[in-house]
């Protein structure tokens, strides 16, 4: 028996398009001359999914997930390529797809079931878990057109879920619905997962695809840009929408009239020179700067410059408009170790240096601790915490200072930072992943069971058992 549950060899998918109606009828009665516009949706993609694998499938809008999840559903054809899908598959595409608007729910139920594989009777077994889980009450017996959108995807994916698929494909369903029944979702799936269900996952949720997923894909205008772990293809997918939204940005600017920036890329040579430095390596990935690296071997391994494998490694994205140009992590004894490891609950002191190079009409520092699948865990900003920060000019330089403690299960975790000017402005730097850090468990022996461990107050009160003496 095959362990690979989904093959995709070559695939590529066209589409037609034609300016007018009447162009189509002339292409078949004239077939001479292509009036036809192509569209390639898909560009030769590979891929192998292993059986019991959950792939996250990410990218922007138009690049090509749904129709590649289609394909491998069975309802859309490919135009070159071959693929192969083993075991019985179970699909929620699109809102309410496969539904009949004129049948109930419970004819519904019943009809994609049978689409699904499902004998009368296997349904009919399985009916009133799916209805739990959809929990729609009465609507169930109500035609499906009196729906709402959520009531659509809760009675959908719960018919996906209990017919036990060997192959789930799941394209943005869990964006929809109450929190409560997104809790639902999300325990669902992972069962699914844990009792070897191959699933395909697609979702703009960065934190589910980082959670659920043992590898994710991007899709970038119809072809895979970059594939492997789940946090690092997320970091990879964030860099590009950022990198886009700066094009954009300055496509905008260039529009502006009296505009002197020709290059997309700052003026100030400074600024463009301290990137520079911070970016540059050589073949091993050292940094190129003489003076850098010697400054970097005499300061901690737990500050960000002073670990030279970083440099051009650390993914990193921003306007440029300000640099963070250091980041410290103290111990609780406002040192920097020289192996970053901390003690349970540990208070730590995190240090971010910025240097503004273009005006900032304000600005926020933050940072992240991730665990090792990219989740974040606990995390702040400069604003949030109630110290905002003004208007900034450039050469103004910031020394931004967190304290906080690591209440964390025993393991590895990454710090990430970033600086913006608000909420909605492009960052103007954000770097993943700066360095990983490891907190030991509690010297008391105490076993953590979740990722985040607080204290607290533990009362039992134990009733005696009342004897009834007559007298």
């Amino acid at each position: 028996m095959s362990e690979i549950a989904i093959s995709v060899k070559n695939v590529s998918k066209c589409f037609k398009r034609y300016a007018r109606p009447v162009d189509r009828l002339q292409e078949i009665l004239w077939p001479g001359k292509s009036r036809v516009d192509e569209f390639w949706a898909l560009q030769d993609i590979n891929l192998e999914v292993p059986k019991g694998q959950t792939l996250g499938i990410v990218g922007r809008n138009g690049c090509g997930k749904s129709t590649l999840l289609q394909i491998i559903a069975g309802t859309l054809t490919p135009t070159t390529g071959e693929v192969r899908v083993n075991g019985r598959v179970s699909a929620l595409l699109e809102l309410g797809s496969g539904f009949n608007v004129e049948f109930t729910g419970r004819q519904n139920v019943f009809f994609n079931g049978r689409l699904l594989g499902l004998s009368q009777l296997e349904i009919e077994e399985r009916f009133d878990d799916i209805a739990s889980f959809a929990d729609i009450g009465d609507f169930i017996d109500q035609p499906a057109k009196t729906y709402s959108s959520g009531m659509f995807v809760r009675l959908a994916f719960a018919v996906a879920v209990n017919v036990s698929p060997e192959v789930l494909i799941v394209d943005e369903a869990l964006a929809v619905g109450d929190v409560v029944f997104q809790h639902r979702c999300m325990r669902r799936m992972r069962a699914l997962m844990d009792s070897g269900v191959t699933t395909l996952f697609v979702s703009h949720d960065s934190g589910a695809i980082k959670t659920l997923c043992n590898s994710a894909l991007m899709l970038n205008q119809g072809k895979v840009y970059t594939s492997g772990l789940p946090n690092t293809v997320i970091i990879d997918y964030m860099k590009l929408v950022t990198e886009e939204e700066l094009g954009l940005a300055q496509v905008e600017l260039e529009k502006q009239p009296n505009n002197q920036t020709n290059n997309g890329q700052s003026d100030n040579t400074e600024q463009q020179n301290n990137f520079k430095e911070v970016h540059s390596t050589n073949n091993n990935g050292q940094a190129n700067n003489t003076e850098q690296q010697n400054n970097c071997k005499e300061l901690p391994q737990n500050n960000f410059l002073a670990q030279p494998e970083n440099n051009g490694k650390a993914p990193r994205r921003g306007n440029r408009k300000a640099l963070i140009e250091n980041v410290k992590l103290l111990n609780h004894l406002g040192e920097c170790t020289e192996s970053p490891i901390f003690g349970f609950n540990e208070e730590v002191t995190l240090i971010v240096d910025l240097k503004v190079y273009e005006p900032l009409q304000g600005c926020i520092i933050g940072f992240y601790i991730c665990n090792k699948n990219g989740v974040e865990i606990i995390g702040s900003n400069t604003l949030e915490e109630n110290f905002p920060i003004g208007k900034l000019e450039p050469g103004d330089r910031l020394a931004v200072e967190f304290r906080f403690k690591l209440p964390l299960k025993n393991g590895s975790y990454s710090l990430t930072v970033a600086g913006s000017e608000n909420y909605t402005a492009i960052t103007f730097d954000w770097i993943d992943n700066l360095f990983v850090f490891q907190v030991l468990p509690p010297d008391t022996g105490k076993h953590i069971h979740s990722l985040i461990d607080h204290p607290m107050a533990v009362k039992v009160i134990k009733e005696s058992s009342l004897v009834n003496v007559a007298f």
